[in-house]
């Protein structure tokens, strides 16, 4: 039985993290901390929980004690602060998965663009692995800490990587127009995220300065073994939870059958991504709440340009769902222990 142990349990990505972990038959959750709700149980912030999930919030000031309990760590904290806490004792006592950026950079200047912040532990970036769950299966298969993708990230690289492995595109083509859930947002008091300015509402934000950037180009260089710098506008729409990519790129001689086909065969064997048939759209109601990725290919044969669309649960594939998918690779489980249900709908 795998002990599993949670930071940050206060926000969406842990409730989600609980819910799968309650599933999972290898699993068992031995605690979880997170400062504002530190002594409660967990019920008063989660009522889903109720008489299902009987634990309180732990103090985690001595983590380094705490860690010795579990054999996974799972944090699910703001951005620098699971960087400031790590220690090589943690480590070696436990493994982890980080849902924040603090590992997914490899570029520390590139971090400290980005995110404003000045990063609190440099030592372990070059051991944490990119938990790309579809693209890095064996270096997280012996990894002991997991940088555990974006949400736009996951939905963008996934949908863009057959296209740049097989040099199928300009590189200097690709624009990236994708809209999230409220969800995404957090869960903390903002304005931005208040019924009466989200609902009836579509906007773009962080124009040309999304901190996603630098990931998605990141890996899609390591793909195409090329410099990649591409736009990338994400867009707040109101909806509960999920992410839909909007991909456009200049392609080279390509017809539909022989598009399909590579990407058929790119992920093969990856059981949660779904390379849709034709006449169908990727859309966000067909994957809420599972761990899928639905991916759309169209060819403009008038403008010679790619379309790819791609759709995914931002709380699930794009954060919870696939943290669960690398502990599964981690421990040498099958990948898609507790992840196996349908998407939800209506």
């Amino acid at each position: 039985m795998i002990r599993a142990g949670i930071l940050g349990a206060s926000g969406y990505t842990a409730n989600e993290l609980v819910r799968l972990l309650l599933g999972h038959n290898n699993v068992r959750i031995i605690w979880i901390a997170s400062q504002s709700l530190n002594g409660a149980p967990y019920h008063q912030s989660y009522q889903n929980f109720f008489q299902i999930f009987p634990l309180s919030c732990v103090d985690s000031n001595n983590l380094a004690q705490l860690c010795k309990e579990i054999d996974i760590l799972f944090c699910a904290t703001p951005h620098n602060f699971c960087a400031s806490i790590l220690t090589p004792d943690i480590l070696a006592s436990t493994k982890v998965i980080d849902l924040s950026a603090d590992f997914r950079l490899k570029d520390i200047k590139a971090y400290e663009q980005w995110y404003h912040t000045k990063h609190k532990n440099p030592a372990l970036l070059e051991s944490s692995v990119y938990g790309l769950s579809e693209l890095n299966s064996e270096q997280i298969k012996r990894a002991r800490l997991i940088a555990n993708p974006g949400c736009y990230p996951t939905c963008s690289i996934l949908a863009l990587a057959p296209l740049l492995a097989h040099q199928l595109i300009d590189t200097n083509s690709i624009i990236i127009d994708a809209k999230s859930g409220v969800s995404g947002a957090g869960r903390a008091n903002k304005l931005d995220s208040l019924f009466c300015e989200v609902n009836e509402n579509f906007k773009p934000y962080a124009i040309a300065s999304h901190r996603h950037t630098p990931e998605i180009e990141q890996a899609l260089s390591q793909i195409a073994n090329t410099s990649i710098t591409l736009s990338f506008t994400p867009h707040l729409i109101p909806i509960n939870r999920g992410i839909l990519a909007t991909i456009y790129a200049t392609a080279h001689e390509l017809d539909d059958k022989k598009l399909r086909k590579i990407y058929q065969d790119f992920y093969q064997g990856k059981v949660f991504v779904r390379i849709l048939d034709e006449g169908l759209s990727a859309q966000t109601r067909w994957v809420e709440g599972s761990n899928f990725i639905d991916i759309a290919l169209n060819i403009d044969k008038r403008t010679h340009r790619l379309i790819i669309t791609a759709a995914i649960d931002n709380l699930i594939k794009g954060a919870a769902g696939q943290a669960v998918q690398n502990m599964n690779l981690m421990f040498d489980l099958a990948e898609s222990s507790a992840l196996e249900n349908a998407p939800m709908f209506p």
